[in-house]
């Protein structure tokens, strides 16, 4: 089982955000939003701030897909 953020990604779209708008809204790091470009894993902060930012649910930006 992995995580995917693709709901992520579809949600900018929709907002007509990229990722650096994500990173200065949200107050996060390049590298962050560099790993959840990757899948790779971020903190719940991480994650929270991205929410926040949003205005959105964990669920409204992240899946788990079964491998």
């Amino acid at each position: 089982m992995r995580i995917s953020y693709n709901k992520l990604w579809k949600l900018l779209i929709d907002k007509e955000m990229n990722k650096h708008d994500l990173k200065v809204a949200a107050g996060v790091s390049s590298a962050s939003i560099a790993k959840l470009g990757k899948c790779e894993n971020v903190t719940t902060d991480v994650l929270l701030k991205i929410c926040e930012a949003l205005n959105v649910h964990m669920d409204d930006i992240m899946e788990t897909i079964d491998d």
